[in-house]
């Protein structure tokens, strides 16, 4: 067992060209999820009927969806570490265990989703508008994303799963074959095209889960058939409850980290609303843009973690400080790179959206502001991985709260009293810098404390 462990490329490989193997392929496919995100939103807002109605109805389902994927990925992330760190231990029975038992999880959260698509998803919708029209659209897009959600639960999991074992390339390849054919089935099914019905939004909806079941799919095969290391057995899949508590200690951190991203940016709406609509539209068209940078950095911390944590498990201390420092440069140089474009292409982006020329000019100076908090924000995500690799999910949970909650709103609320006494739209945007800014500082100070704790 031990010389097999040793044999693997997350124990012989340089820890320089093992991140880059793993996270390329992830980089790569969390930016085409963000061009998916887009590309999807411009299909439904060019309907021939009430475009921008069913836009309205899926931003209205949003924070749902946001939160399903919350949940997929966040027990994902749990999994991932604590696989990694069985593995790393040569522990190959507890890892089985491991992945047995996210398979269980998965079951449970997909019956949740399917009895909320099936009696919450009304009232819900209810909650957030009275027109009918916007009411219908989103509760038949947000009931089918929800009762077919299988696709989306198990492969957040099973793609943590092949990242854990190193096998990063194949969850690239299973969830850009999904993003591709959602984008492909997306005017096919809402526009009815090669002879099938018009559907409008229940055919985003249905081009959305036929995605996500084609990602699952593929990632089961890639699962089933690459991940050597891990037992496939049905009896692993009988509940631990030492096991599952692990996977949230390290795992429920990183649930609350995403689903904090639907509330800061629903109370955003909610205060950029008090200087003007075209301030909230100029907010969320820069957040798609944005995405394309973020996303990045998500990539590359979904390597630094099992690379992280499978050093932390073989306690390679030198590994385990690699790992952390390029991890943290080559996040640098994604964020440099992310920068310099939002910075010097701010007009040619935002004129993609077709904005009027007030609203145009918020979104650029939304870019060149928070664009110059890119590097501390790459800082912030990459610390998240780091924590979570090294059983500090409680520290990742601090450093989510923060960037996204204690030093955004009341920052946010303040500063918009700034605009509406001055005028000058763009202070507002100081939010973002300084968030980030105060956030990598605390980060800093709680490595340290993990670093003394665990002494590498």
């Amino acid at each position: 067992m031990e010389e097999k462990v040793q044999t693997n490329k997350m124990a012989t490989m340089p820890v320089p060209k093992l991140m880059l193997s793993m996270g390329i392929p992830m980089i790569l496919s969390m930016m085409l999820q963000a061009l998916y995100n887009i590309v999807d939103s411009a299909f439904v807002s060019n309907m021939a009927e009430s475009g921008e109605q069913a836009l309205n109805a899926l931003t209205l389902a949003f924070p749902m969806q946001m939160l399903m994927v919350a949940i997929g990925v966040g027990t994902g992330v749990g999994v991932n570490a604590l696989a990694a760190r069985c593995l790393g231990q040569g522990n190959k029975e507890k890892a089985s265990e491991v992945a047995g038992n996210a398979l269980f999880l998965g079951c449970v959260i997909y019956v949740v989703f399917l009895l909320f698509g099936l009696f919450g998803v009304k009232f819900y919708i209810g909650t957030q508008t009275d027109n009918p029209e916007i009411y219908e659209m989103a509760v038949s897009y947000l009931q089918i994303c929800c009762t077919i959600s299988m696709g989306i639960v198990f492969y957040s999991i099973l793609e943590k799963l092949l990242q854990a074992t190193g096998n990063a390339l194949y969850s690239t390849i299973a969830q850009v074959a999904g993003a591709i054919t959602n984008i492909i089935m997306d005017p096919i099914l809402i526009y009815g095209l090669l002879g099938l019905p018009e559907l409008g939004v229940q055919g985003a909806a249905y081009a959305t889960v036929i995605g996500q079941l084609v990602s699952f799919a593929l990632a089961l095969i890639f699962h089933l058939k690459v991940n050597k290391d891990l037992s496939k057995s049905v009896r692993y899949m009988k509940p631990s409850w030492q096991i599952i508590k692990g996977i949230y200690t390290i795992g429920l951190p990183a649930i609350i980290a995403q689903a904090l991203m639907s509330l800061m940016t629903y109370a955003l709406n909610v205060i950029l609303v008090q200087i003007s609509e075209q301030m909230v539209t100029a907010y969320g068209l820069f957040y798609k843009i944005q995405q394309f940078i973020l996303f990045a950095a998500f990539g590359l911390r979904d390597a630094i973690t099992p690379i992280v944590s499978y050093s932390y498990g073989m306690n390679d201390k030198k590994r385990i400080r690699d790992g952390i420092k390029y991890g943290m440069l080559y996040t640098a140089v994604i964020m440099l790179i992310g920068t310099l474009i939002v910075e010097f292409l701010a007009n040619p982006l935002s004129s993609i959206f077709g904005l009027s020329g007030e609203t145009q000019q918020l979104c650029i100076e939304a870019m060149r502001v928070i664009g110059i908090s890119f590097i501390l924000a790459g800082a912030n995500v990459a610390f998240q991985g780091v924590f979570q690799a090294l059983n500090g999910g409680t520290e990742s949970l601090v450093v989510s709260v923060c960037r996204q909650l204690i030093f955004v709103l009341p920052v946010a609320w303040g500063l918009t009293q700034v605009v509406k006494a001055t005028g000058l739209n763009w202070v507002v945007w100081l939010t973002f810098p300084f968030a980030e800014l105060v956030t990598v500082i605390i980060a800093f100070f709680l490595m340290r404390r993990i670093q003394k704790k665990i002494q590498f």
